[in-house]
């Protein structure tokens, strides 16, 4: 597997009002979202491709279909994912995680943004994602 660059960071939050006071207002990042409770997110943060406030009903129908986190998971306050060189890259890396032991989340996929991504919980219950999000790769150095 050929990681090329760490892409996004975002926190879970199962509050992203709360998780705006801090990253928004008291910190005043740039983040962006189409409403109140939508995604926010900003890749104009120097040093971070892409970081957000990931609303935990959205990562729960992200990874398992569904607005409410499986009760039997570890609920994660993280998501990290790291690209690789291409789309038809993400599925070998993630059945290489997968050869390796780690149980995936789910198998790689297209996401409507265009982003391709498979995704596992780590050791740790954070979300970790093998990605490739063309956006993103417009200046990978």
């Amino acid at each position: 597997m050929n990681i090329e660059f760490l892409s996004t960071i975002a926190v879970i939050s199962p509050d992203p009002r709360a998780s705006r006071r801090l990253y928004v207002d008291a910190l005043g990042l740039p983040l962006e979202s189409q409403s109140e409770m939508d995604y926010h997110h900003s890749e104009q943060i120097r040093g971070c491709k892409s970081f957000g406030i990931w609303p935990l009903s959205q990562a729960a129908e992200a990874c398992f279909g569904t607005a409410e986190w499986p009760e039997e998971r570890p609920v994660p306050q993280v998501s990290i994912e790291f690209d690789v060189q291409d789309a038809a890259a993400v599925t070998p890396a993630a059945e290489e995680l997968r050869q390796t032991g780690y149980e995936l989340l789910h198998p790689a996929r297209e996401e409507p943004w265009g982003q391709t991504v498979a995704r596992l919980q780590s050791p740790e219950g954070a979300i970790i994602g093998v990605s490739y999000a063309p956006a993103l790769h417009t200046d990978a150095a």
